[in-house]
């Protein structure tokens, strides 16, 4: 079977369903995980300039792994705490 992929990588990895067991809502998980993506974006740039800063990816990965799959698997496996702010609530 040329052209179909048994097991696809990507969005698909980790499934959406357990990253919804994780937070409240579809939209909270964009959030989270964007939030994040940017924090590991930032860390990987500052140690390619050799400042290291920041918190490093809380999960194993490889050097082609983008910051977004990186939180998503951060994400899946349970490794972040996410909090709202009551202030923004009034």
């Amino acid at each position: 079977m040329t052209g179909i992929v048994a097991h696809p990588e990507g969005i698909t990895s980790p499934p959406i369903d357990d990253l919804l067991e994780q937070v409240d809502s579809k939209y909270a998980l964009v959030v989270y995980s964007s939030r994040r993506a940017r924090q590991i974006n930032t860390y990987l740039r500052q140690r390619s300039a050799g400042m290291i800063q920041g918190i490093p990816p809380l999960v194993e990965s490889e050097p082609e792994d983008k910051p977004l799959s990186i939180a998503m698997h951060e994400i899946a496996d349970g490794k972040l705490n996410f909090f709202t702010s009551d202030a923004d609530v009034e």
